[in-house]
């Protein structure tokens, strides 16, 4: 079951487990903590709670979860922040495992979190983010459940500074090139380029253009389609007789060739068991392109394969698109962690890749 990221009020989110940010103690303090237990009914959920007693930082306690449209509530307490030298990562990080672990022997189905100790505990939030995220990877690399990590504004969802730095900077290049495309078509760019250039010059800024990430399809796509694919001369009998590989299956060809079960595909593309099976049972199954996104990150794909997968779903990287620029580069960067990818995004977009 896939990963997601939503904006919301975790008291109303419907899930099996939901997991409280917990003071120590047997009361309802205040945030999050405070919003569940009115949530769930306060009197009845605090009598239940103080029959348990203390819990220790870094661990967790199951109760009913009353008027939750859930069947737990798992109460973790996190960390306070000093400086990151009095184990906060650990402990914080043992919330998220045990949450899970504590899941999985309910034999839950899924779980929504909140971003544990970021609000009174002061937990800085890009960390507190990347100790999710690495939690969560780790756990659905070997067990299947929905998680549902809950935010409730994007102020309290931070990247490191240098994850955003870079994809700013990538998604303002891309943006840039894209105007300087439509003010300045490359029809007539190149063509009077082609004019100018001997032969064997041509061919080495060509050249020059794909080392520096210069998509090669503004090249076939406007005024050199003759030169490569003169399809003019063919007639449409036989181009219909030379169709492509399908979809389908050019996917499983490549799964076949990474050695790559089905089950590492689905989870890696953070894709639901059942969605996965109907694409391997329908031939002409046409997906939707964040799916096809998906399967690029899983397979690990390079550029060029990824724009091939996504052609022959009759898709393409639109630079116009934010989501598909952060696809783009975390492909060019070899960054194949779905989730992180998945954090990324909806940082940039609310939208996320699979489910």
């Amino acid at each position: 079951m896939p990963f997601k990221i939503v904006r919301n009020d975790i008291t109303k989110v419907k899930a099996d487990v939901i997991v409280n940010t917990a003071n120590p103690n047997p009361i309802c303090a205040s945030g999050t903590d405070l919003a569940i237990y009115k949530a769930a009914g306060k009197e009845q959920l605090l009598a239940e709670r103080a029959s348990i007693g203390k819990i220790a930082r870094g661990n967790i306690a199951v109760t009913g979860a009353y008027n939750l449209k859930a069947k737990y509530i798992i109460h973790t307490v996190g960390p306070v922040w000093t400086d990151g030298k009095h184990r906060e990562l650990e402990i914080l990080e043992n919330c998220y495992r045990k949450s899970l672990q504590k899941a999985l022997e309910l034999e839950c189905e899924s779980i929504a979190f909140p971003l544990i100790s970021t609000g009174v505990y002061g937990f800085p939030k890009d960390k507190a983010l990347q100790i999710a995220v690495s939690a969560f990877s780790r756990f659905l690399t070997e067990n299947e459940m929905e998680i549902i990590l809950v935010v409730f504004d994007k102020r309290s969802f931070q990247l490191s500074g240098q994850i955003v730095g870079d994809i700013d900077s990538y998604i303002d290049a891309n943006y840039v090139r894209e105007i300087h495309r439509k003010e300045y078509p490359i029809r007539s760019r190149r063509c009077i380029r082609i004019k100018e250039l001997a032969e064997e010059d041509f061919n080495e800024e060509m050249l020059q253009r794909e080392e520096d990430n210069y998509p090669f399809e503004e090249m076939t796509d406007t005024g050199m389609t003759e030169l490569l694919m003169p399809l003019e001369n063919i007639s449409l009998e036989e181009q219909l007789a030379n169709i492509g590989v399908s979809f389908h299956d050019k996917l499983f060809e490549l799964i076949y060739e990474a050695h790559l079960d089905n089950k590492d595909v689905w989870k890696r593309a953070n894709l639901d068991r059942k969605h996965f099976s109907k694409i391997q049972c329908d031939q002409n199954y046409h997906p939707k392109k964040k799916t096809v996104m998906a399967l690029c990150i899983a397979l690990q794909l390079d550029l060029e394969q990824s724009r091939d997968l996504l052609a022959r779903a009759d898709w393409a990287f639109s630079p116009s698109s934010k989501v598909d620029l952060i696809v783009q580069k975390a492909i060019i960067d070899k960054q194949y962690d779905i989730i992180q990818l998945n954090v990324t995004l909806f940082k940039y977009t609310n939208e996320i890749l699979g489910v």
